[in-house]
């Protein structure tokens, strides 16, 4: 019979395999490749960006994958500093857009909307991370690129997912302009995110896995011209399922929009994040943004459809 001791040691060894198996086996995995290069773009938002930024860097740096810069946009409209904001998105592989304007923040300067538009054009790969969904509605050319967002009913069309009636399959239906609601959300809670499809940055996951104080988007508004909607969850306000995970082609270029990672004004340590799931999401979301083999395995402690996942906190680094 084995002594206490070892059975408290092995216990212990085997609740810290999972954090252990998803940073470093991924690093293994790609040991002679480059880093991916990502650029996180901030500055202003209804949500704390400033959270948000320090969150992502916390999981994204520890994993070896990718090497992070920051590029912080003047916070108003009337801050000093626009005429030198120019981030070189073509110096990086994948940009994670967090800017929001609800509110009345500001938009971009024309010539760095026509680099980003052009980045992507030309292969580059974004990541539109939770509220960056929501920005802006007046770019004709980032409501292409994000498909659907956050936007007034009369903006495009929106997308629910159905069961047909003879094999009850899903199937994707798409509601013109103007017809139901503008976009909007219930409250937060946990929700079953279902698979749809077999894309590359689900491959190996569970088809339904629960997480943490979601918001789930009903009616999310825009062109929605080559997407692919990833997974959905069933929203309690309309009873209806919508999309949470989507990509969108434009031109060479790969864009990949959700509606997970909330992180409100006050949030600390959110559960919105630290999810086993939402954190192999993004790993895996970013190699494939960046055209490389999505090599970031499926850890033991990914959610299952009946529970969620929540990892200890995130370790903060050192602001660069």
């Amino acid at each position: 019979m084995a002594s206490l001791g070892k059975t408290r040691l092995a216990a212990a060894l085997f609740a810290f395999a999972p954090v252990f198996f998803l940073f470093v086996q991924p690093a293994a995995a790609t040991r002679n490749q480059t880093k991916i290069k990502v650029l996180i773009v901030d500055g202003f938002s209804n949500h704390d960006w400033r959270q948000t930024t320090a969150l992502l860097r916390g999981i994204l740096e520890p994993s070896s994958l990718f090497k992070v810069s920051v590029s912080t946009a003047p916070p108003t409209a009337a801050s000093p500093g626009w005429e030198q904001w120019r981030p070189k998105f073509s110096d990086y592989d994948v940009v994670v857009q967090t800017c929001n304007d609800i509110g009345g923040g500001p938009s971009w300067p024309r010539e760095v909307q026509i680099a980003l538009e052009k980045f992507i054009q030309n292969g580059g790969g974004a990541l539109v991370f939770h509220s960056g969904n929501n920005a802006f509605p007046d770019w004709a050319a980032y409501n292409r690129m994000i498909g659907l967002g956050w936007r007034k009913k009369e903006q495009g069309d929106a997308l629910v997912i159905k069961f047909r009636e003879s094999d009850k399959r899903e199937m994707i239906v798409r509601i013109p302009a103007g017809e139901g609601e503008d976009t909007g959300h219930d409250r937060r809670f946990d929700v079953v995110v279902h698979r749809l499809g077999d894309d590359p940055i689900h491959h190996g996951m569970p088809r339904a896995w629960k997480t943490p104080a979601l918001e789930i988007y009903y009616y999310a508004r825009g062109p929605a011209k080559n997407i692919r909607v990833l997974s959905y969850g069933y929203d309690k306000h309309t009873a209806m399922n919508w999309p949470l995970e989507w990509t969108v082609r434009f031109g060479r270029g790969r864009i990949y929009s959700s509606t997970l990672g909330h992180v409100w004004k006050g949030d600390v340590q959110p559960p919105s994040l630290r999810c086993a799931g939402e954190q192999t999401l993004l790993l895996r979301t970013l190699q494939w943004l960046a055209k490389r083999p999505v090599t970031v395995p499926v850890p033991p402690d990914f959610p299952t459809e009946a529970a969620t996942s929540i990892r200890p906190e995130i370790q903060i680094l050192p602001q660069d």
